[in-house]
């Protein structure tokens, strides 16, 4: 084998790998989505899940707060959707509603931390893997 061909197989290897993990990705989009307008719909009802602790400078009410995981989990699970069918807009749909979830998630940390680092995590998961995918490149495996 040449270095060339070398060099595609590692490349095709790579993006195979990028390619599994944005199907994933897009899974993981829906489930986080779909969590999120639970979490949304638990917070407008003034659910008793919620314990509101110390007060902080970007503090909303739960009611705001529910209506924010609302509609970040809507717009997630049509993103998700259109990243399951290979539209390139939700590539950068993905990109931009996680890295907005991750904000949410980080003003949400006071109210329920392990769930919001969990889902920080999911998000740097999906970002990374709808950012390194080259769609043209795989189908030319």
């Amino acid at each position: 084998m040449s270095a060339s061909t070398d060099e595609q197989a590692n490349s095709s290897a790579k993006q195979g790998f990028a390619f599994g993990i944005s199907i994933v990705a897009a899974a993981l989009l829906f489930v986080a989505g779909l969590v999120s307008i639970f979490q949304g719909i638990a917070a407008i009802a003034n659910d008793e899940l919620f314990v509101v602790g110390s007060n902080y400078i970007f503090e909303f009410d739960l009611t705001a707060w529910g209506w924010i995981h609302l509609i970040l989990g809507i717009v997630g699970i049509l993103i998700a959707g259109g990243l399951a069918v290979g539209a390139d807009w939700a590539r950068i749909g993905a990109i931009v509603i996680a890295s907005l979830s991750i904000v949410a998630q980080f003003l949400w940390l006071p109210y329920y931390p392990a769930w919001a680092i969990l889902i920080i995590v999911l998000d740097l998961i999906v970002i990374w893997a709808v950012s390194t995918w080259n769609p043209n490149n795989a189908y030319n495996m």
